[in-house]
């Protein structure tokens, strides 16, 4: 997974480069939110990491561009890496768009969780994108509209593409066979 990192110290840039480069992540940098801003456009990178305080742009102000751009249809995970701490701090960043926050310096064992984190919630909004593509459903009777414009029930289309076996739940096996057990013609209550 490709990072894009942000940072205006070079220091601080190195080492969170070496570290992220050490647990196997590509990595792009960027000394400045505009320089972060310009790479994020070109490479999309499902995750970005940001400092906070930079020149040209701030973290905060690359976080809300990155939420506000409707030409990217993937979610990026943003992650603000700063010295300012606090509660302040932490609810302005999230309020900016940021899903996690972290004070410098920075643990890297803090660090690999929260990357697994994002990870978890890439991959699970690659397949609820997946899902939603593939199954546009009446909210109203839940029947899913097939290409050419049909409107069938949600069991056809999973019977139809072999993703659930035509089975009965336990209530209605014991609603089957309650009415068995009465004779032809009695069905289940």
């Amino acid at each position: 997974m490709q990072i894009l990192i942000a940072d205006d110290d070079l220091t601080s840039r190195r080492v969170l480069s070496k570290t992220l480069g050490t647990l196997g992540y590509g990595v792009l940098e960027a000394s400045d939110g505009a320089e972060a801003w310009t790479r994020f456009l070109a490479e999309r990178t499902p995750v970005v990491i940001t400092d906070w305080m930079m020149p040209r742009m701030d973290g905060l102000e690359l976080c809300r561009r990155i939420r506000g751009d409707a030409r990217h249809d993937r979610y990026t995970y943003l992650i603000v890496l700063t010295q300012l701490g606090g509660k302040k701090n932490y609810l302005e960043a999230m309020d900016a768009g940021a899903d996690d926050f972290l004070t410098k310096p920075f643990d890297p064992d803090e660090l690999v969780t929260r990357l697994r984190v994002a990870e978890r919630i890439l991959g699970m909004e690659t397949t609820l994108g997946y899902l939603e593509a593939l199954v546009e459903c009446c909210p109203g009777c839940q029947r899913v509209r097939q290409a050419g414009g049909r409107w069938v029930g949600l069991r056809q289309v999973a019977e139809g593409a072999h993703l659930a076996p035509a089975t009965r739940c336990p209530e209605c096996v014991r609603k089957e066979s309650a009415g068995r057990a009465r004779g032809p013609g009695r069905g289940a209550a």
